[in-house]
């Protein structure tokens, strides 16, 4: 076939006009490499098909790539001969590896159907996270799928974080993650003469098969278990965390000028005579936004003025490069691991006050009843006015003459026209139905030694909400102008709950006479709605937390599915450029839909992919950090009585969270009165079956701590008896009384 015939083949790619509007010099898209593939009916080389589309050797790079997100996606697989195959025409299911603690594991497949239960004969060929090909054998004894696996397509652990243990002169570490249940050993002269006990980050040199296991040499002694800081250093490792900033990062931030340049305020509008101020936490030191508002006879102009990243990452420097892969900052107790070098995050972008800086801003016209009229989005110069935190500006607002309202006397009567806006933006939103959950924020106060002292719950207040209802009006803005210019971008979608979800939600409220409205679509006010009438209920929080799990959690994605629980039909992220990628994202793309040009960072459903997938990163590292320091600080208080209530009920026990000192552990089904108790996950209780005595989510109990695991992060209460059998005889008075005044 000649060269003609192939290009005349690549034209005629059904998909070739969208590709053209995604890339510069688009390739064949994937749908049309798929076709190509089934056309052919049999396995073809890699450079076959290169030959066959055309592809020239300055594309073969990225069509390499192409393939490789086709594999990833379980679309394509490459066969031990290296030829590519397409995966619907082979009887195998592709997934990742979910380890378990006890040693099995499951399959997570791709394509969203059923997991597969995995032997733990058959974890011993691989580890948590590999991703694998897997072939189905049936049904196992319990009824569930089983799998066998049949080839590792990725091994994902190439380092691992865990403790050092010798025994009878043999070296082994025990991972951290408790999901990579195989030990790794190490050759005696691998072990950089580490002792026994210590945390060591360990490289795989040889993974696991069916015959062995894995093989490794430490890299790194990190120190011993319970040195200050080691919980951090643990979780950046165990997650696979970016921490350390390149030296291609250094050297470009060096060459970063120290303050804004004369030559950026050109084609930007000068705002710096406006007295816009940031408001944040007392800890607070990097500032993306700040806000400023106008009242007039008719409404308020309100403007929310954003740190211009964009200004200073470009796309595919190193700094996106490093932002992309690390996709947000992560927040630790004492500890920030920022998305961007700290002469970004904390200097040149962040919004000092006094300081000329350069941002997006976000004008909007609110009409006196808080319904936006029109909105405006335009780079400019600013100078932040002031930097205040939320307790000043709650104490400012709760009393006008006291002593902070007289310390800003210039810039009070512009956060009162913002408290203004802000009470019939809140008045809107109880109007359009969003939800709102009542939840429980605490802040961890540490000793010099760096381990918690205290435990305390965050007071939300009126400049918390105040500030959150000015960002969530910046995004949907945001979102509503990229979707009138039909300009892709990230967005955060928050979906309605899934049908199985919602029928058992709707069974369990039956349950206990509260009806949820929408019939087989609730909508967000349907949920408000049911949250208002059970306010004043004993069960509030029982019935709060099966309506909260019965949501998804929120994700980006380039398809705009609308957000579920705020009650938007589009938004996005656009307030948090320093500390987000996502929010980077959407200002290049505001920006190219106001130089007439198209933002085209890639394939956007692979970047949604990632940053929701570094969120939950972040997520679980921040949780495995806060949990082990709770443990640390609950150690030396085993035998003590505390009260608590039950935060969750499963086939083994309950989870307890604890009055004052916010902390959570489990009562195992063993420690249970003497009696067969069957949990019943419907109604989310473990039910006696000879007793009848029940347990459910929101009872309260007495209970005392018995045993604190630091290795697992994991604290176990017993019933504290005495308290309970009081609370009983009590309870019995009661009905005693009860039955005589009926019969009287």
């Amino acid at each position: 076939m000649s060269i003609k015939k192939h290009r005349k083949l690549r034209d005629q790619d059904p998909y070739l006009a969208r590709e053209k509007t995604r890339y510069a010099q688009p390739l064949p898209s994937r749908e049309y490499i798929l076709q190509i593939l089934k056309d052919r009916g049999v396995p073809m080389a890699e450079t076959e098909l290169q030959t066959l589309l055309d592809i020239g050797v300055e594309e073969h790079e990225n069509f390499t790539r192409r393939l490789g997100a086709m594999i990833r996606e379980g679309q394509i697989f490459r066969n031990r001969k290296g030829a590519i195959c397409v995966m619907e025409k082979l009887d195998l299911i592709k997934g990742k590896i979910q380890g378990h603690a006890d040693g099995f594991g499951f399959l997570i497949p791709a394509d969203g159907t059923a997991d597969l239960f995995l032997s733990e004969k058959e974890m011993h060929k691989a580890l948590h996270g590999d991703l694998v090909l897997v072939r189905e054998k049936g049904l196992d004894r319990r009824g569930r799928r089983e799998g066998v696996i049949v080839e590792i397509l990725e091994h994902t652990n190439k380092h691992i974080v865990g403790r050092l243990y010798i025994d009878h002169g043999i070296l082994y570490v025990v991972a951290e993650n408790k999901r990579i249940n195989q030990d790794i050993l190490i050759p005696i002269d691998h072990s950089l003469n580490a002792d026994d006990g210590q945390v060591v980050m360990v490289e795989i040199i040889q993974q696991p098969n069916k015959h062995t296991q894995p093989i490794g040499h430490i890299v790194e002694i990190m120190g011993d278990y319970a040195d200050p800081g080691m919980e951090i250093d643990i979780a950046l490792r165990k997650h696979d965390l970016p921490y350390v900033f390149s030296s291609e990062i250094d050297s470009l931030a060096n060459k970063l000028p120290t303050r804004v340049l004369q030559k950026n305020h050109m084609d930007r509008r000068d705002i710096r005579h406006l007295p816009l101020v940031t408001i944040d936490s007392e800890t607070a030191r990097d500032f993306d936004d700040a806000v400023y508002c106008e009242q007039h006879t008719d409404g308020f102009t309100l403007y929310v003025a954003i740190a211009d990243v964009s200004q200073y990452v470009q796309p595919g420097d190193a700094f996106d490069r490093e932002a992309f892969n690390r996709g947000n900052s992560v927040y630790f107790p004492q500890r920030v691991i920022p998305m961007l070098p700290e002469v970004l995050s904390n200097e040149l972008c962040s919004l000092n006050p006094n300081r000329n800086r350069l941002c997006m801003v976000c004008e909007i016209r609110f009409d006196a009843h808080g319904e936006r009229l029109d909105y405006a989005f335009y780079p400019a110069l600013m100078r932040s006015h002031a930097r205040l935190t939320y307790h000043v500006v709650a104490a400012m607002l709760a009393n006008p003459t006291g002593k902070e309202a007289d310390r800003y006397a210039k810039i009070f009567p512009h956060l009162q026209n913002i408290n203004r806006l802000f009470k019939v933006l809140l008045k809107a939103r109880k109007k359009r139905g969003a939800i709102d959950f009542e939840t429980t924020e605490t802040q961890m106060f540490f000793n010099d030694q760096g381990k918690i002292e205290k435990i305390e719950p965050v007071q939300r207040n009126d400049a918390h909400r105040l500030i959150e209802e000015c960002m969530l009006a910046a995004n949907v803005c945001a979102a509503d102008f990229l979707q009138k210019h039909k300009h892709s971008v990230l967005y955060r979608v928050h979906e309605r709950p899934a049908a199985d979800k919602l029928e058992a939600l709707r069974h369990f409220l039956k349950e206990v006479g509260v009806q949820l409205g929408g019939r087989s679509k609730p909508g967000a006010g349907d949920y408000a709605k049911t949250l208002l009438k059970i306010k004043d209920r004993p069960d509030k929080h029982l019935l709060q937390t099966v309506m909260l799990r019965s949501l998804p959690q929120a994700i980006y994605s380039p398809d705009n599915n609308g957000h579920f629980g705020l009650a938007y039909d589009a938004y996005t992220h656009f307030t948090s450029p320093i500390r987000r990628y996502p929010d980077l994202l959407t200002h290049r793309a505001i920006k190219a839909v106001l130089q007439g040009k198209k933002y085209l960072p890639g394939d956007w459903h692979e970047l949604g992919r990632h940053c929701s997938q570094t969120e939950r990163r972040a997520d679980e590292a921040t949780r495995d950090v806060e949990t082990w320091l709770k443990c640390f600080f609950m150690q030396d208080k085993i035998g003590e009585c505390f009260e608590g209530i039950i935060s969750s009920v499963t086939g083994f026990g309950l989870f307890v969270a604890l009055d004052q000192v916010y902390v959570e552990g489990l009562i195992h089904i063993s420690e249970l009165p003497s009696d067969y108790f069957h949990f019943d996950a419907a109604q989310q209780r473990l039910l006696g079956e000879r007793s009848g005595k029940q347990y459910r989510i929101g009872d309260r109990l007495s209970v005392k701590l018995a045993h604190v695991n630091l290795e697992t992060s994991k604290i176990d209460f017993v019933l504290n008896e005495a308290a309970e059998s009081g609370k009983q005889t009590k309870k019995s008075r009661f009905v005693k009384k009860s039955k005589k005044k009926k019969l009287q």
